[in-house]
């Protein structure tokens, strides 16, 4: 396992320990001493992935961040994969959220499943049970579908408000648009 340290524009790739000793100590602000030299040793023998980080002043960090890059620039590439790929999820979640939100006036077949609290008289004490719903809703949209039947259900005074319920892009919640004329 490599080791990347960076403090500012400062930055290094190395693959022994001492390499880091050195470019630590070489950066006057750092203040290179035992503790660090200590503590630095630790982290690059022990198992942990983290990245870490150390306070050199008030808001001014080194890192150093474990990699199995050889190179600084095969480090550097990696990340800028990562980026991209987190660009792409970003980008995926974007379509999501623009399709719930898609404008399709009419009726939606709608079913969920929901945690309800109820009451245990027995113990004066509560449980959570899975619950089933299903209705037909009139709404613009996924999202309002949704927005719609959640509300419902947090106003209705047989629900408790402590009630689980789920998120529109899981699996325990689905709708159907019908159209503007149900069955």
């Amino acid at each position: 396992m490599n080791l990347y340290i960076r403090f500012f524009e400062n930055e290094v790739l190395v693959t022994r320990i001492e390499d880091a000793f050195d470019f630590l100590s070489s950066i006057p602000e750092v203040g290179f001493d035992e503790y660090l030299q200590n503590d630095l040793q630790k982290y690059f023998e022990s198992d942990a992935t983290y990245p870490k980080r150390y306070k050199v002043r008030n808001r001014a960090y080194f890192i150093v961040i474990k990699t199995n890059a050889s190179t600084l620039e095969e480090f550097k590439a990696a990340g800028l994969a990562a980026q991209e790929a987190g660009a792409r999820r970003s980008d995926e979640r974007a379509r999501l959220q623009d399709a719930l939100n898609a404008r399709a006036v009419g009726w939606y077949d709608v079913q969920l499943f929901f945690k309800r609290v109820l009451p245990v008289p027995e113990t004066q004490k509560f449980i959570y049970v899975d619950t089933s719903f299903g209705c037909r809703v009139k709404a613009v949209s996924k999202q309002d579908c949704y927005n719609r039947v959640i509300d419902h259900l947090r106003t209705r005074g047989d629900v408790d408000s402590r009630s689980q319920f789920p998120s529109i892009k899981g699996k325990n919640f689905s709708c159907e648009f019908l159209g503007m004329n149900p069955e």
